[in-house]
């Protein structure tokens, strides 16, 4: 049965490759499946960065505030 997901092939180093093996074993997963999780966790680590970044420019000195009800407000 095909699959729905995205096939994608990477070359890895010697040491990386064994650590990937290891992690898997360890957590008694498929290889590919350790790899694609990993890699779900450095995006998500990427995009907290990201936010990080925005909201330290956001906060300024004498920056005004709106408050939480309202800001949540419909």
């Amino acid at each position: 049965m095909p699959t729905t997901k995205t096939r994608i092939n990477i070359s890895l180093s010697n040491d990386v490759r064994d650590a990937l093996a290891k992690l898997a074993r360890r957590d008694r997963v498929p290889r590919a499946t350790k790899a694609a999780k990993l890699l779900e966790t450095a995006l998500e680590l990427e995009e907290d960065l990201v936010w990080d970044i925005l909201a330290h420019r956001r906060d300024i000195k004498n920056s005004h505030y709106i408050p939480h009800n309202k800001a949540w407000k419909y």
